[in-house]
């Protein structure tokens, strides 16, 4: 491939329109970071006791019924209930951040490009912590680790990944300038499609048009939250782009706040295109058209996608998306399961599609 996967619109224009966007908070200031080490542990403390409520669900709940051990109505502070949210992910408070280019310019294996207002990385190995940066970070290199970084940008990207293995991109901050003309195209994108054993934990994602596009890899305790919006926007909390490589996306909060398109989209862009091996399991979601693309659509055959233990939050929707928690997916294609997904304000089972 040698065009960007976002130089189309990654939705096609038959799905239902936009609703006006919520009005988010204010970014977080660049010397603060989102959270603290205290936090974190007491968020893997409680996702440990969520994940033991959650596998005791699959086994307990039934259509129509709730089960007395997982908790409800968590769309206030999800982190209660054991789930990402504001307080225990990004970057750690009290985090000292060095501004780029104006503290620091460049580091082992980086530097700041003033011809194409970025920073690039270009050595393998490379560990970028404590850095602001205001313009889209361009990794090149392999085996990259991004930690404690903030990221804030109005550019086509915030972290763009070219060719890479083995990225790791943990405990940052990533948004764009406002809700509006100041959103970001797409926070964390691996631009062509081809990067390959990516790790994305415990990051805080705002003012997007796509949170995340990557079709592979694990995504695991993210906070996606208060999209941004442009007249013609196809608006995605997660994004994959189709495609038969393993991906576990496990235990984030991803809330998008409109009526389209989607928390997590698992469709391939043409008609055809195999779509198989993804994992979405204990993630607590909320909001979009429907907060789940199962893959099938545009006429994709799937296999080997589990969709299980999932909260459905009601607080845009009562039926989680505007239309549904779910569309296009499979009960019958070949190790496909849905099972253990239950509502925020009941903790009722969610019948397969």
């Amino acid at each position: 491939m040698t065009t960007s996967r976002n130089s189309t619109p990654h939705i096609r224009n038959s799905r239902k329109g936009p609703a006006s966007p919520a009005s988010p908070a204010s970014p977080t200031s660049p010397a603060s970071g989102a959270r603290s080490s205290k936090g974190r542990r007491r968020w893997l403390f409680g996702a440990a006791v969520l994940g033991v409520a959650t596998l005791t669900a699959v086994g307990a709940l039934t259509q129509g019924r709730a089960h007395a051990g997982v908790l409800t109505n968590c769309a206030a502070t999800p982190s209660s209930c054991g789930y990402p949210g504001a307080t225990n992910t990004g970057v750690p408070s009290g985090t000292t951040l060095k501004s780029v280019p104006g503290q620091v310019s460049s580091g082992p294996g980086w530097s700041y490009n003033a011809a194409g207002n970025n920073v690039i990385v270009t050595g393998k190995g490379t560990v970028l912590s404590g850095l602001y940066i205001p313009c889209n970070l361009r990794i090149n290199a392999s085996n990259v680790t991004v930690k404690n970084v903030q990221v804030v940008t109005n550019a086509d990207f915030g972290i763009s990944l070219t060719h890479t293995t083995g990225v790791t991109i943990e405990n940052s901050t990533i948004s764009g300038q406002n809700a509006t003309t100041g959103r970001v195209g797409s926070a964390i994108d691996d631009v062509y499609g081809d990067s390959t054993g990516m790790v994305l934990q415990g990051n805080n994602i705002s003012y997007f048009k796509t949170a995340v596009q990557i079709s592979t890899g694990v995504v695991n305790g993210n906070y996606i939250h208060d999209p941004g919006y442009l007249a013609g926007d196809h608006t995605n909390g997660f994004y994959t782009n189709g495609g038969t490589e393993p991906l576990t996306i496990e235990n984030n909060t991803i809330f998008v706040s409109l009526a389209q398109t989607d928390t997590i989209n698992l469709d391939a862009g043409t008609s055809g295109v195999p779509v198989a091996n993804k994992t979405i399991e204990n993630n607590y979601l909320a909001g979009g058209g429907y907060s789940i693309y199962g893959g099938t659509s545009p006429a994709n055959p799937t296999s080997h996608i589990v969709i299980e233990g999932n909260r459905f939050g009601q607080q845009y929707y009562p039926l989680g998306g505007l239309w549904g928690p779910v569309a296009y997916f499979a009960p019958t294609g070949t190790g496909n399961t849905w099972s253990g997904n239950f509502w925020d304000t009941t903790a009722k089972a969610i019948p397969s599609p």
